[in-house]
């Protein structure tokens, strides 16, 4: 999954507008979106243990 960010991140940089912004924030941004799948693939495997 963290691949995936990173490519996604690597393609924004050279495409689109995460260029225009500067790379703390592109970092910032990543990071939490990084926190956000992270979070959300551990809640969602362990609700597919309960069930």
């Amino acid at each position: 999954m963290l691949v995936l960010v990173a490519a996604l991140l690597l393609l924004g940089i050279l495409l689109g507008a995460v260029a225009h912004i500067p790379l703390p924030l592109t970092l910032a941004a990543a990071a939490v979106i990084g926190c956000w799948l992270l979070i959300f693939a551990v809640r969602e495997r362990a609700s597919r243990r309960t069930h």
